[in-house]
Order: structure tokens, then C-alpha cells, then sequence
């Protein structure tokens, strides 16, 4: 809206974009926190007594102000705004599941995630295409329409659980989104990207950068489903628009091992009956590492030692992106 208003040079731009979101994001949490409902303890989780009291589902917050900055500060296409409803969507699946009395069961739960999955990839198709750029040597090519749909689909729905089941660590899954996010970011300017997402991009990754100042250890707040489930639409979009999805593997791998882990034990169990599956290995991959004799690292050492793995792979990857 101010942008097609003031015409700015975009470097320009970009500090604005940062300092006003930044801003918003602080002011808006520290106004609204309050209200937000309270963390009950989590008691099979670990640590999960810590964050007994504190405000719980602030993805609603923080999610509310990217899409409001976004309205205000980036040029928005039919695309760009039906990406922003099913991030929204997805944020308040996850903020009416944190706030219900009886929490949702995985029936409901994984059709809202189908719905918001299809949406998104048949809107990225419809407006884009079904060619894929592989990230490396050069090398794209175009598949099935029906085939492209599932896949992102497959993406999407996969990106929301991964980045939900890493949240469990004060700081480390906004330390993760914001390092994935600036990787993908550094990859879609690569690949000549619109300008217009890649402001989205700024603006999510300074929103959460706000909320971070929050939730950093010991946190003052939890985002919740609501912020997690929706960062991971968001991820997942800017994977697809990046035009190398598959990229999504490397760009966001500490993010995939952390909470898919679980989701691949879990699932194994359930569906070979197999119980001892994966036994010697906690899930999320972070209470591994907090919580075994040989590693026992503190909160701190888990966010930062997770984001500079994350760093170093991710950096790797894009000195041979083409």
C-alpha cells in the first residue's frame, strides 16, 4: 500500500521495512501478550514445567503483524494475498487448538493441514507453473501438473509439522526459521526471485526477529502452534517460489531432522508395529541432546550449536547454487 503510494528506491526500502517492523512486532507483543492464554506446564514434556504461566500462543500476535506490515510495506499480487490467507489460516488452526479446553485430535488437525497444503501448492501451480529449477548445476525442468500439486502439497504439509515439532526450545525454532529464511531468501535473489516475496521474506524474518527478542532464553512467551505451524506454510512457500523447492532439504535440514524425527518414529510404530524403532534416540532430536548422559547441553547450547549447523550446510549449498 505505502510502497505503490511513495515509489521509494527499494535498498531504502528495506530499512524501513525493518525498522518499523521491528518495532510493531515489539510494541505489539509487549501490549497484547497479556491477553493471550496461559501455558499449563506441558507435563510430558521436557522441561515442560518451566513455561507453566506463561502467555502461550503468541504465533497469533506475531503473525497478525506480518500480515498487517506486509499490507502496508510490500506490493501484493492475487498470489501473494492468497499465500497470506493460508499462512493466516494455518495460525489460527494453531491458536484455536492451543486455546480449546480439549485439544484437537490428529484427524481434524491433519485434514485442516490437507486443506491449507492443497490450497497453497494448486495456488503456487495456478500462478506459476509446474517447472522446477533442481538449485544445483544449472538444471530445471517441467513435471505433471496433477504430479507438481501433490508434491507441494507433500512439501507444505510436511514444512507445517517439521517447524511445529521443533518448537520446544525457548528460541530455537525462531533461530532456526530466521536463519532458513535468510537462506532461502540469499537463494531466490540467486534466482532472479520477484522482489515483491522477497520483501515478504524481509518482513516475516524481522517479525520474527521481534518476537525472538521475547522468546529467547528464558522466554517471557511461547508462540505456540500458532506461530509454528504457520512459519511452516511460510517456508514452504518461499521454497516453491524460490522455483527450487527441493532446496527446501538442505535450507531447512536441522529444522526437517529435529521435528521429523518423531514424526518418522512415531509413524513407523504405529504402522509396523514396530515399538522398538529408533528406541536409543529421543524425539525432538533437541530433548536428545538435552537430555541424554553424553550430551546433557543446556537450552543456549541447543539453539546455537542447531543454527550453526544449519548455517554452515546452508552456506555450503548456496556457493553452488546456479
Amino acid at each position: 500500500m505505502l510502497y505503490s503510494l511513495i515509489r521509494p528506491d527499494e535498498k531504502s526500502w528495506y530499512f524501513v521495512i525493518g525498522l518499523i517492523g521491528f518495532a510493531l512486532t515489539v510494541f505489539s507483543i509487549k501490549t497484547f501478550a497479556r491477553l493471550l492464554p496461559r501455558d499449563q506446564g506441558r507435563p510430558n514434556a521436557v522441561n515442560g514445567e518451566l513455561s507453566k504461566g506463561k502467555p502461550r500462543g503468541a504465533g497469533i500476535i506475531l503473525i497478525s503483524v506480518f500480515t498487517l506490515a506486509t499490507a502496508l510495506f510490500v506490493p501484493l499480487s492475487i498470489e501473494m494475498v492468497l499465500y497470506l490467507v493460508f499462512i493466516y489460516a494455518s495460525m489460527l488452526t494453531g491458536f484455536l487448538d492451543d486455546s480449546a479446553k480439549m485439544p484437537w485430535g490428529p484427524v481434524k488437525k491433519g485434514l485442516l493441514d490437507l486443506a491449507i497444503a492443497v490450497g497453497t501448492s494448486l495456488t503456487y501451480y495456478i500462478f506459476n507453473g509446474s517447472k522446477i529449477n533442481l538449485g544445483l548445476f544449472g538444471i530445471s525442468f517441467t513435471i505433471n501438473k496433477f504430479l507438481f500439486v501433490v508434491l507441494g502439497a507433500v512439501l507444505v504439509w510436511g514444512a507445517i509439522n517439521v517447524t511445529n515439532c521443533s518448537d520446544g526450545v525457548d528460541g530455537l525454532c525462531a533461530s532456526l526459521c530466521i536463519v532458513s529464511f535468510g537462506s532461502i531468501f540469499i537463494l531466490s535473489k540467486i534466482f532472479g526471485t520477484d522482489s515483491n516475496f522477497l520483501m515478504l521474506i524481509a518482513t516475516l524474518i524481522i517479525c520474527i526477529v521481534g518476537y525472538l527478542w521475547f522468546n529467547c532464553s528464558p522466554s517471557q512467551l511461547l508462540m505456540g502452534d500458532a506461530g509454528s505451524r504457520a512459519l511452516g506454510v511460510a517456508i514452504a512457500v518461499a521454497c516453491l517460489k524460490s522455483t527450487a523447492p527441493l532446496m527446501f532439504i538442505p535450507l531447512c535440514i536441522v529444522l526437517i531432522i529435529d521435528g521429523g524425527a518423531g514424526l518418522i518414529k512415531l509413524g513407523v510404530r504405529r504402522a509396523f508395529k514396530l515399538m522398538k524403532f529408533m528406541e536409543g534416540l529421543r524425539t525432538p532430536v533437541h530433548d536428545h541432546f538435552r537430555k541424554t548422559k553424553n550430551f546433557a547441553w543446556s537450552d543456549t547450547q541447543v539453539v546455537i550449536r542447531f543454527c550453526i549447523v544449519q548455517i554452515v550446510v546452508s552456506t555450503a549449498f548456496l556457493a553452488i547454487a546456479k
